[in-house]
């Protein structure tokens, strides 16, 4: 069973049921929706559509974050290596080589030597003088500069603020339709998580929020980012803008050996089968990029414009759940193995000590009950190679669970009595034919009230653990 899931990203281009379920049955464990350029009456429609196939299917939804773009009044301006343009905060009159962008402290925060990209990285400006109302730059390579187009300045600290307007607007909607997570783009620090937190709050809600990382203050602060946030998303795309492109690899090695360190789900994103979005068949390079996000065992990695309008949407995840199949197994050849701190808590400390024992004693299946999820996340932070059950309590933990590593999640009824949800756990799986009577187990479970974790641990054939329905005693 793969134990890597995989996120896809879906949009108003192509969201009927019937797509969506054959992206599900290729192996889809998440739903992404981007809201760059979607209305909520468009957003509400995916929502149900993703709903209508599968109650199973976790539903992340991204803000688009603090951003600088070319104002929406910019003339297409032609140019070429070498020359001198001027960008401002508003149009320059008379000046025909003028850019106009739309973040209002840009001459404040930039200074001589810094760069200017636009579009991506397609062209690059150098600033060479900063006057009063304008910097005065050069111009790296030649090309065409549009209206409502990126700007990155890297390496540069801006004072944007961490939501806009349309933001808050589809972090209410995901907060009155109950969606599962809120992927903030261009988180910078603490903060920026807390200005989503705060509206979640207000509302009572329970959506958690995964913090991209794209950017060098992200990187920078990751650790106080990851204490905040659910989970991070490396989002190389701008991430690889921003910085130069060699320190790619290091940087996404680190983040996800922090975030298994720290217990918490992370994402690799942007551009993993991109050849897909026009053929049938990634290229070798691609194969190995995603063979290498599982190596390093992250939690999920994600699609983007091959699932969102890419001609071969099914065989790009099917080909993510391939490489998955074919990656993980091969455990005595794995790189990277983190034992995360356990820090004197009895479910990471019996966490560990599940995982350890399953090294040693190779069980069918791995079995937990939870309530908040919390314990099977600690499971998953310790990377099994063993499948982790989790019987949740919560159909919305069944959900976030589908982002944690090796976890396969179902919802179990809290209305079954509490000293008996370890008989109906396995009843459950022996019923599905998961298990059987004679196959070893090991099973994390609590004695202690649903809020407590876990509290001991059990190993033992299935038929010891399991009362028989007949069996009244």
């Amino acid at each position: 069973m793969r134990q890597t899931k995989i996120v896809a990203t879906i949009s108003d281009l192509r969201c009927e049921k019937d797509f969506i379920q054959s992206l599900f049955d290729a192996g889809m464990n998440v739903a992404r929706i981007n809201t760059a350029h979607i209305t909520t009456e468009s957003c509400k429609v995916m929502v149900n559509n993703i709903r209508s196939v599968s109650k199973r299917i976790a539903i992340l939804i991204d803000t688009k974050g603090p951003e600088i773009r070319t104002c929406a009044t910019q003339n297409e301006l032609n140019v070429n290596e070498g020359d001198t343009v001027s960008f401002s905060c508003s149009p320059i009159e008379n000046d025909a080589n003028n850019i106009c962008v739309n973040y209002a402290d840009f001459i404040t925060d930039l200074h001589v030597g810094d760069k200017i990209l636009i579009d991506d990285g397609d062209i690059e400006f150098t600033v060479q003088q900063k006057e009063k109302e304008y910097l005065s730059c050069r111009v790296e390579n030649s090309g065409i500069v549009k209206k409502k187009k990126s700007i990155n300045v890297p390496g540069v600290e801006t004072h944007l603020p961490s939501l806009s307007k349309r933001d808050k607007e589809f972090i209410d909607f995901a907060i009155q339709h109950d969606l599962d997570f809120i992927a903030h783009s261009f988180v910078r620090n603490k903060e920026d998580i807390h200005e989503v937190q705060k509206i979640l709050d207000k509302q009572k809600s329970k959506i958690k929020i995964i913090a991209k990382i794209e950017n060098l203050e992200g990187v920078e602060n990751i650790d106080e980012i990851l204490e905040h946030a659910y989970g991070i998303m490396v989002a190389r795309g701008d991430l690889g803008i921003e910085l130069p492109e060699e320190r790619i690899p290091t940087i996404q090695r680190n983040l996800v050996r922090k975030a298994i360190l720290t217990r918490k789900p992370v994402i690799i994103a942007t551009q993993m089968l991109h050849t897909m979005i026009e053929h049938p068949r990634p290229t070798r390079a691609e194969v190995s990029d995603v063979a290498s996000a599982i190596y390093m065992r992250t939690d999920a990695i994600m699609l983007s414009g091959e699932t969102a309008y890419g001609k071969y949407p099914v065989e790009a995840i099917k080909v993510m759940n391939n490489i998955a199949c074919e990656v993980e197994p091969d455990r005595d050849k794995r790189y990277d193995v983190i034992l995360p701190p356990t820090k004197n808590e009895i479910p990471a400390y019996l966490a560990q000590s599940t995982i350890r024992a399953a090294k040693e004693m190779k069980p069918k299946a791995i079995v937990t009950a939870t309530t908040t999820g919390k314990t099977a996340r600690y499971l998953a932070a310790f990377r099994s190679n063993f499948p982790v059950y989790a019987k949740c309590h919560s159909k919305r933990v069944v959900r976030e669970l589908a982002l944690s590593f090796g976890i396969h999640p179902t919802y179990l009824s809290m209305k079954k009595n509490k000293m008996r949800i370890q008989k109906a756990a396995f009843e459950e799986l022996l019923n599905d034919d998961v298990i059987h009577l004679n196959d070893l187990v090991i099973y994390v479970g609590g004695r202690f009230g649903e809020d407590c974790g876990a509290s001991f641990m059990e190993i033992s054939t299935a038929d010891k653990l399991f009362i028989k329905p007949t069996d009244k005693s």
